[in-house]
């Protein structure tokens, strides 16, 4: 039987290129350990050029990057419109794409848009799903037609925020709030404020991300909840993951990057999470429901608020989550009985089956004629 043959891109040009070099790791290791596929490996690096792979190899590896990447860069003709995706030629052909690129490339609907162009079978959701997906008030406005609970919000740009003094902030939100770049991930561009003073700075770090802001209520005494969810028209839900950093129902503990990707030894988590039976079907429900409504397939992982009252909010989406060692959409699976090595053949059956789907439909468009204008008054 002939392997199919996949191609694994990681790294990319944003704030989480080595969070995905990690998750890339672990899901190269499980690609191999089926035995059923071949793989070629392509890191993009930060300056957005793919590398060969060869010299992605020794990236993924964990080698120093920067030197790997001059060595490259000098034998790359840069005068050359496609220089960025040229060593996608070098390798031959391949079936399937597998993008590991966290944030911006891969979340945002890029690399799924050159996939499409390329005519390739690729894992994970559509441009669409990934561009709305990833862009926070986009988001927030879907879920809010659609009643899926969600905190309270306002979206700002560097005009409007001048109009958004902290008493008004105060008098909309309570003191309470966090203010986030509306197209970052994992924790980047977001901050707590609890002061004019924090409230000034969030907004100028949110801006240095995005013209786009958010400022949403903060939750009183919350319980951060996981849920993960693969397929493509029937989707299935993991089990519910909670965790906790120190300090933070009243205080001003919360699960930032650093919590994240870095030193979550502080951070307790309870796979599955204690919670009334109601709640719990409650979570599951929201996150299929937020996960149709913006047309995600493959994998994501939703991100909930549970308040004081056990009332669940659902924070956001993340369609390409991360995979590493620390990763909570990593264990959830494993406490589903979905192992890495059947999660990742799951992942890239719903990718070959969205891709044979999508081919039935059509395209097909009415030859003009010749042009016969009406006349204008």
């Amino acid at each position: 039987m002939t392997k199919k043959h996949v191609a694994l891109l990681f790294g990319g040009n944003s704030s989480e290129h080595d969070v995905s070099k990690r998750s890339a790791q672990n899901y190269y290791q499980a690609i191999a350990a089926s035995g059923k596929y071949d793989i070629t490996v392509f890191a993009i690096a930060q300056n957005g050029y793919f590398l060969d792979p060869e010299s992605s190899k020794r990236v993924l590896a964990l080698e120093e990057e920067q030197p790997i990447v001059d060595a490259f860069m000098a034998k790359v003709d840069t005068q050359d419109p496609l220089a960025r995706i040229s060593a996608l030629r070098e390798a031959g052909d391949f079936d399937i794409f597998f993008p590991v690129v966290h944030g911006n490339l891969g979340e945002d609907g890029t690399l799924q848009g050159l996939f499409r162009l390329l005519n390739k079978p690729f894992v994970g959701a559509p441009l669409r799903g990934h561009a709305v997906s990833f862009d926070k008030a986009m988001t927030k406005e879907l879920l809010t037609v659609n009643h899926i609970r969600n905190t309270n919000y306002v979206v700002l740009d560097e005009k409007t925020a001048q109009d958004w003094t902290w008493d008004k902030v105060v008098a909309t939100f309570g003191d309470v709030v966090f203010v986030k770049a509306a197209n970052q991930g994992s924790s980047v561009g977001i901050s707590r404020a609890t002061s004019a003073e924090e409230f000034t700075a969030a907004l100028a770090d949110s801006f240095q991300y995005d013209y786009k802001v958010l400022v949403e209520q903060a939750v009183k005494g919350p319980r951060e909840l996981e849920v993960g969810v693969i397929g493509n028209d029937e989707p299935l839900v993991s089990e519910i993951g909670a965790h906790a950093v120190p300090n933070q129902g009243d205080g001003d503990g919360w699960y930032d990057y650093n919590n994240k990707f870095v030193d979550n030894s502080a951070v307790q988590f309870e796979i599955p999470a204690n919670l009334p039976a109601a709640v719990t079907k409650e979570v599951k429900d929201m996150a299929l429901q937020a996960y149709k409504v913006l047309n995600l397939r493959g994998e994501a992982r939703m991100d909930f608020l549970l308040d004081e009252n056990n009332v669940p909010y659902l924070g956001e989406p993340n369609t390409l989550p991360g995979f590493t060692n620390m990763s909570l959409f990593k264990r959830l699976w494993d406490y589903s009985d979905i192992d890495n090595v059947a999660l990742v053949e799951k992942m890239i059956t719903y990718g070959f089956e969205e891709f044979e789907k999508n081919a039935k439909l059509s395209y097909q468009f009415v030859t003009l004629g010749e042009e016969k204008i009406g006349k204008f008054n």
